[in-house]
């Protein structure tokens, strides 16, 4: 078997073992979707032929969510019946183009059971990086823990630091790894010397966050990141350089943040 073949059955043998909540599987496939020497698929096309300038990607929708239906190897093409044109593509150069429109990736649809699905939030982590983001679902919430000094500390320096507009929160449960506090950093200036002071800002203020606890940031001006989704949707500031209100419980908005009902 060449070195391409083996690679195409490890994914389909990855495949076989996502289940409803094996979420270690799951990441499991992600990872050998995101490698470079095994994550490649077949992308079905409803227009055109590959690399024609009319080619265009076949689309399904599933509980309401868009997908570009794909197949993992040509043994599975030539099951799913497919009869119009198709493209070998990388899953991370497909990543890139599908997930900024909201769109994810449904592998093997014919394959019985339906196959399986990738949300583009798990799309934008493939081709962003696995280990920048967190594993989804996520469940996110206002923190419980209560941390008063680190963000009076935090607020305090945050005044001082002009770039600096506003700073929201919220705990986040990844579905693999542990919980974090994560500030929402919502600036001014983007600036090198901006983004410098704001890290620095960080660091003064990290030392009043108890041993153990992970603390990690967003910028607020990343659409696509589903923690910051969650904090403009209903986690109102706990430092407003401009209105200067006080911290709201956080409600969680309707639609799961990009992900359809578990169907790993």
């Amino acid at each position: 078997m060449s070195a391409s073949g083996i690679a195409t059955g490890q994914v389909e043998h990855m495949l076989r073992q996502v289940t409803p909540g094996r979420y270690d599987a799951y990441e499991a496939l992600l990872r050998a979707l995101a490698t470079p020497a095994s994550g490649q698929v077949w992308m079905l096309l409803w227009h055109g032929q590959a690399g024609s300038p009319d080619a265009q990607y076949g689309n399904m929708e599933v509980d309401g969510h868009g997908y570009a239906p794909c197949v993992t190897s040509a043994q599975e093409l030539s099951a799913s019946g497919w009869n119009r044109g198709y493209e070998v593509v990388d899953v991370v150069d497909v990543a890139r183009t599908l997930y900024p429109d909201h769109y994810g990736l449904w592998l093997n649809p014919h394959a019985p059971g339906g196959g399986v699905g990738l949300p583009w939030l798990d799309l934008r982590r493939i081709a962003t990086g696995l280990d920048r983001q967190p594993a989804g679902p996520l469940r996110l919430s206002e923190p419980g823990i209560e941390i008063p000094q680190f963000y009076a500390l935090l607020a305090q320096n945050a005044h001082r630091t002009p770039a600096v507009r506003a700073l929201r929160r919220a705990w986040v449960q990844p579905a693999l790894g542990a919980p974090y506090l994560a500030i929402g950093l919502d600036v001014y200036d983007t600036s090198p010397p901006a983004v410098d002071a704001v890290r620095a800002m960080m660091q003064q203020s990290i030392g009043a966050v108890p041993d153990g606890l992970p603390v990690s940031t967003v910028a607020m001006t990343d659409e696509h990141d589903p923690v910051v989704m969650w904090m403009r949707a209903g986690a109102r500031p706990f430092y407003d350089r401009e209105a200067h209100v006080p911290a709201a419980p956080a409600q969680a908005p309707a639609g799961g943040y990009g992900y359809p009902p578990a169907r790993y």
